[in-house]
């Protein structure tokens, strides 16, 4: 099942991205970040459970396009993390599905990650560059830069794609994923 995130679930996510992205606290202290973080656009966190077990979760934040004719608010998908014991089992992809039918219900036009192309290019996202975007980052390779465009997107949206500060301040921009989840967007 997939839901909306309340805070009773951040204990469980906690655990969820520390065992998922095995690097300390740097993931886990990015979603305290973001969930705290003044935005133009309110983050979406939602949780896939198992039996009342939490044992996934995505969050999409804040971000903005420096697009030709103005500033654009965009949303970033990062983190998706699933339990390793419940990874390939279809969980981070209905993670995903969610994630973007609630941004594309609230009308935000374009969701942005950095991950897998593989992986994301199966579940709705494109290479960004391919299409008119530029990377916020030298350091995110230029496959891994994807865009998800959805139904509030229009042609003129293009440009420059600008993390919230939280990323760059937990230095969670251009690091690779490992498995079963995306470090950054």
């Amino acid at each position: 099942m997939i839901r909306q995130e309340t805070a009773d679930d951040h204990p469980d996510v906690r655990e969820v991205h520390t065992r998922a992205f095995d690097d300390g606290e740097r993931v886990p202290g990015l979603v305290e970040a973001l969930r705290a973080a003044e935005a133009a656009v309110a983050p979406m966190s939602f949780v896939a459970t198992v039996d009342d077990r939490v044992v996934g979760h995505v969050l999409l934040s804040a971000a903005r396009l420096d697009a030709p004719r103005r500033i654009v608010d965009v949303l970033t998908l990062s983190p998706l993390g699933v339990l390793p014991e419940f990874q390939r089992r279809g969980i981070g992809t209905r993670l995903v599905a969610h994630a973007l039918a609630a941004a594309d219900s609230q009308g935000v036009p374009l969701v942005f990650l950095e991950g897998s192309p593989h992986y994301y290019g199966a579940r709705g996202f494109e290479r960004a560059d391919a299409v008119g975007f530029r990377s916020p980052s030298l350091r995110i390779p230029e496959p891994a830069f994807q865009v998800a465009r959805l139904s509030a997107h229009e042609p003129w949206m293009t440009g420059t794609f600008v993390y919230s500060e939280v990323f760059w301040a937990f230095d969670c921009v251009g690091l690779r994923e490992p498995e079963g989840g995306a470090v950054t967007s």
